[in-house]
């Protein structure tokens, strides 16, 4: 089976320090990939590589057999890759049918919206309350609440299923339970089950090990700037899952070299 995203020889350079170093990534179809490693590791400028925040200097990237040269996140959500931040890139003040267009806003037909650029927010209301049904969302009665009312669980929601919804290849998410409590965080891991049973493979970036252990098919460690190994949760511990990242043990047959 060949990786439906694939990276060979990623780098990137900050000045003196180099965040990737010669790194390699595989996405295989329909998969829950985990990526971790620890903190200054590179995971988050190996995310930003993939998803067009950043532009490595050298390596390539490959979708779907085809290479790609991402320079904006906006080139790379045209692609088919959609990316949950952290942050989670959303407007407190508006509504969730607008968070989930925005940038991408739907005009009204005719002249209304050629000309004067209205919007079709019937649409765009009917469309954000399917997708947000579609993921077993709900509790949200509402679709033109504002994001700043719902809780922290809620909102990770809405920012999944606007994954979901416009990330037809490729769903990235950092860190999607950091924030969260105990019952958030188990709606967000079935909301990630939905997202993978919908075929749409999954890269998460987590610290959270019972999390990653639970729900990962595969496991990305990464370490000082580049891809350590590969593993899968049945074959290791997360104690050896913690050494590996950690450089306290490497796995067989890796030798690692700075």
């Amino acid at each position: 089976m060949e990786p439906i995203l694939k990276a060979r020889g990623l780098t990137k350079r900050y000045g003196k320090v180099t965040a990737l170093n010669d790194c390699d990534f595989d996405l295989m179809p329909g998969e829950i990939l985990a990526v971790i490693g620890d903190n200054g590791a590179g995971k988050s400028t190996l995310i930003k590589a993939i998803s067009g925040a950043v532009v490595p200097d050298e390596g390539k990237i490959w979708l779907e057999g085809q290479e790609v040269s991402f320079r904006t996140p906006i080139e790379a959500r045209a692609a088919g890759i959609e990316t949950v931040y952290q942050t989670l890139a959303m407007s407190p003040a508006l509504s969730i049918a607008d968070n989930m267009f925005m940038g991408r806003e739907l005009r009204a037909p005719g002249i209304l919206g050629s000309l004067f650029r209205k919007l079709d927010r019937p649409k765009m209301e009917k469309f954000a309350r399917e997708k947000l049904n579609e993921l077993g969302l709900m509790t949200i009665q509402n679709i033109n609440q504002a994001v700043e009312t719902l809780s922290g669980g809620q909102r990770q929601g809405v920012a999944v299923a606007r994954a979901a919804a416009f990330g037809s290849k490729v769903v990235i998410l950092d860190e999607p339970t950091a924030a969260l409590g105990v019952k958030e965080s188990r709606r967000v891991l079935e909301l990630i089950r939905d997202v993978k049973n919908r075929g749409i493979p999954i890269i998460l970036i987590s610290h959270n090990m019972p999390h990653v252990f639970e729900i990962a098919d595969r496991i990305h460690i990464h370490r000082l700037g580049r891809r350590l190994c590969v593993i899968r949760p049945q074959d290791y511990s997360m104690s050896d899952a913690v050494a590996f990242m950690t450089g306290a043990k490497l796995p067989e047959g890796v030798t690692e070299t700075v």
